[in-house]
Parts: C-alpha cells; sequence; structure tokens
C-alpha cells in the first residue's frame, strides 16, 4: 500500500495466475477501488533487470545489438538483464556485462531505479555505471541470445535517440543518467 497517497490505493480482493512461464507471471487481481467499487486489473510480475552504462575511454559507452522476437527486428541497447531469484543486484549487473560484452569493470555505481510499463508491469530496472573496463573474454551470451557488441560515443547515442534509431526504453533512461553524470560529474 502506498502509504504517502492513500486515497488513491486500490486494495486486492483476489489475485488469479493467468499464465506462469519462464520469464512472465501474468494476473488477473480484483480490486476495490478508492470509492468503494471493484474492478479488475490485469498485469505482469517481472523479477527485474539491470541495465549497464558501460563507460570506455573518451566518453564511449559500450553497445549490444540484439534481435526481438516481439517486434521482429534488432534494437540498439545498452547491456542489459534479468536478475535471477534471490541474485544480488550488482552481481547480476557484473554477471550481464561480461556475458554480453567480454568486459570487466573496476568501479560500479548505482544510479538509480525507472519502471518502464506501471500500466501493465511491476518490472523495475537498475540502472548501473561502471568504469574501469577491461576486456576479459569473448562475450558469452545466453545459448538463445544473438548479439553486436559495439562502441558509441555519448554524444553519438544521444543523436540516435533523437533520431529514432534508439527506441529501447532502458536504453533510453539510461541514457539520460548517462549523460548528467557523465558530463557534469555528478
Amino acid at each position: 500500500m502506498d502509504d504517502n497517497y492513500p486515497h488513491l490505493a486500490e486494495q486486492e480482493l483476489e489475485s488469479i495466475q493467468v499464465f506462469g512461464g519462464k520469464l512472465l507471471d501474468v494476473r488477473r487481481d480484483r480490486v476495490r477501488l478508492p470509492d468503494g467499487r471493484e474492478c479488475l486489473r490485469e498485469y505482469i510480475r517481472h523479477q527485474g533487470a539491470v541495465v549497464v552504462i558501460a563507460e570506455l575511454d573518451e566518453q564511449r559507452l559500450l553497445f549490444v545489438r540484439q534481435y526481438r522476437y516481439p517486434l521482429r527486428r534488432s534494437f540498439l541497447e545498452l547491456p542489459a538483464g534479468k536478475i535471477d531469484p534471490g541474485e544480488d543486484i550488482l552481481a547480476t549487473a557484473r554477471r550481464e556485462l561480461i556475458e554480453e560484452t567480454g568486459y570487466h569493470a573496476a568501479e560500479w555505481r548505482h544510479l538509480g531505479v525507472m519502471h518502464p510499463c506501471v500500466g501493465y508491469s511491476d518490472e523495475r530496472i537498475e540502472i548501473y555505471l561502471a568504469h574501469g573496463l577491461h576486456r576479459e573474454t569473448d562475450p558469452t551470451p545466453d545459448s538463445n541470445e544473438f548479439l553486436d557488441v559495439l562502441s558509441l560515443s555519448l554524444h553519438e547515442a544521444v543523436a540516435a535517440v533523437q533520431a529514432g534509431t534508439i527506441t529501447d526504453a532502458k536504453t533510453i533512461a539510461a541514457l539520460f543518467w548517462a549523460e548528467r553524470v557523465i558530463q557534469a560529474n555528478w
């Protein structure tokens, strides 16, 4: 319950799992609205994820290009991945960076969290900044992942957002942080 705004809170009366998969848990809940009426809420439960702003020299950032089946095309994204059950979020960020890019980072900074789909999911994405990168190995993505690793300057990445080349929400939100943290030394 949201303690700061109780007049807006909805009360769960019943929760039913509509579908349970490897990644998604789809729910249909019956809730009581603030005015006393009841309605149904459908949403997806998600274990959460991380996104990594991995800064190479001269404000160049690591990106991956990956095919995303739901939209049937490849996307340019910052390295990211889901948090395994019971896994520490920094451990997830470290694991995903090395799996997707082959890089290890000496310094890590947690910048914040974003909720990409508040209307239909409880997913959260933790945003990390990684410095002091060195190539440790070749990328070792999951067996069902195929991706390219590349770098863009911060300027090129922001221009790609403006041009509509980068449309991934987590990447756009993380680049907002990157602009402020890297350029303004937050």
